[in-house]
């Protein structure tokens, strides 16, 4: 996948904490099979990667988990 026009803008979402002031943010996309598309909120028009469901969740799982942190 690599147009996000494909996917219906009502499939988009902003992470709950993300702010609405317009800041920096990324958007997935719902109700995709497999996939979890993930596109810039910025420029949604762009292309958008597509990361396998399984890596999805372990990447957010270690996130979660403090396996990343800010420097």
């Amino acid at each position: 996948m690599t147009n996000p026009a494909f996917i219906p803008e009502e499939n988009w979402r902003s992470s709950s904490f993300s702010q609405s002031n317009g800041g920096e943010c990324v958007e997935v996309a719902d109700g995709i099979p497999r996939t979890v598309p993930v596109r810039d909120s910025k420029t949604p028009e762009a292309p958008h990667l597509a990361f396998p469901h399984a890596t999805f969740s372990t990447f957010i799982h270690a996130v979660r988990g403090g396996e990343f942190t800010a420097s």
